[in-house]
């Protein structure tokens, strides 16, 4: 070693012996792939244009003793990944509340569903409902349901028409869950979000339809005068002084009919029970069977696509058996699977039962809006129905709510007896309705 190295390490000071740090050193260029150390020393920064450039960094031997992280103790290392309540830190409750937000513009549609079709025409009307769809989803999809179900209700073969109509929404119920699962599985949070432009797209092209369909429906479905009947007509409107029963009076005649309350009741009971099931069945299936998200994500799409067979196919049979035996036979069917589900512990095995629920409740909505159609005066059709939809949105969004709250303190487990509670709430209430009618007017 020469004397200018060793002048550089050390200095002599009378007896005492210092040694002075070096000066830093560049590291060599890496023949081949750095390992986890150098890694380390990397400056993965936008401004480091070449690994070389960064690689130059000086570096100290108190910066080498120091660079490499500390030895495992037996834990491996795992990626982060994102689970919904570290994401958002809401429980089972608070998800609820999306039950009742849509509810409650259903109820806020069933006073003036009417009032909005006699001023604006139906086609106006369900424009409007369109419109509200993606802002107040539950005041939209209201005034659709009503004005739907009445003009569905008294088209010939109603019953496989209404089955026709509610099966093209459990189309939507069957698809809807496949692509946000497909989503949710492919995408980061700040993508999945985007699945609200579909429903958006979907929303503007009903939109275009429902005006283009209806929009002269109050010129076509009046009936045509002769015309000697008009003088006599006109007579006879100007001599009478009987003025129509005005909106608060059909309202009022609406809530007063024993079809209209039991309807809700029946509607309230039917729909809870299927957005409970529809809402909470994969927690149940992870909780309880050790289901993986990734294959019990589907059981939803399974339920959905029986409810939409059923109400494509079954519907047909329950016009030649009766509306009425036929839905009392089906509640009973529901009740059977949804106890299957709830005591046999098989994944595979309550996912077939799911779905076999949903094949039996399936056409039930059809064939009571069937029904209560054929109880109901015509004058207060629309009120009526109206409500009935309302509050079965109402059970819709009671039943899940609960559901949820319960299984925040007790376990999912409690989404079997509170179906089969509302399942003998709709067996009680249909038996309880009047006998259908032929009707008069």
């Amino acid at each position: 070693m020469t004397s200018h190295a060793v002048d550089a390490l050390v200095e002599l000071d009378g007896n005492a012996l210092e040694i002075t740090g070096p000066p830093p050193v560049l590291p060599k260029s890496y023949p081949s792939l750095p390992d986890t150390v150098e890694l380390d020393q990397l400056n993965w920064s936008p401004q480091a244009s070449r690994p070389d450039s960064v690689a130059r960094a000086a570096i100290t031997p108190s910066g080498l003793e120091m660079s490499r992280p500390p030895s495992p103790t037996g834990r491996e290392v795992v990626d982060v990944v994102q689970s919904f309540s570290k994401e958002y830190k809401i429980g089972y409750a608070i998800v609820s509340l999306i039950f009742i937000s849509n509810a409650v513009g259903f109820l806020s549609a069933a006073p003036f569903t009417e009032a909005l079709q006699d001023r604006f025409g139906r086609a106006k009307a369900l424009m409007i409902a369109e419109t509200l769809i993606f802002f107040l989803v539950g005041l939209g999809m209201a005034i659709n349901l009503a004005l739907n179900n009445v003009f569905i209700s008294n088209l010939a073969n109603s019953t496989s028409m209404l089955g026709l109509f509610h099966g093209s929404y459990g189309v939507g119920g069957t698809i809807g869950p496949l692509i946000a699962t497909a989503i949710a599985s492919h995408s980061s949070v700040s993508r999945w979000s985007r699945y609200y432009f579909l429903s958006f797209g979907v929303t503007a092209v009903n939109l275009f339809f429902a005006g283009w369909a209806f929009w002269h429906y109050e010129r076509d479905a009046a009936p045509p005068v002769p015309p000697s009947r008009v003088d006599q007509r006109t007579a006879t409107a100007a001599g009478s002084r009987e003025q129509p029963p005005t909106k608060t009076q059909l309202l009022a005649q609406a809530l007063r009919s024993r079809t209209t309350l039991l309807g809700a009741l029946f509607i309230f009971a039917y729909q809870g029970a299927e957005v409970s099931i529809s809402g909470w069945i994969i927690s149940f299936l992870i909780s309880y069977r050790a289901g993986k998200p990734s294959e019990v994500g589907y059981v939803t799409a399974g339920f959905w696509a029986g409810i939409t067979i059923g109400r494509f196919v079954l519907t047909h049979a329950a016009h030649r058996v009766g509306e009425k035996l036929f839905v009392a036979l089906m509640v009973v069917g529901a009740i059977v699977f949804e106890l299957l589900v709830w005591l046999v512990p098989n994944v595979i095995g309550d996912a077939v039962a799911v779905s076999l629920v949903g094949l039996l409740l399936g056409p039930i909505y059809p064939c009571a809006m069937h029904v209560f159609s054929r109880l109901l005066p015509r004058q207060i059709q629309v009120t009526s129905l109206s409500f009935i939809s309302a509050t079965g949105s109402s059970g819709g969004a009671i039943a899940p709510f609960t559901t949820g709250a319960m299984a925040q303190v007790l376990g999912t487990y409690v989404l079997h007896p509170v179906c089969i509670g509302l399942f003998v709430a709709m067996e009680g209430s249909w038996f309880l309705l009047p006998k259908v009618r032929k009707r008069k007017e």
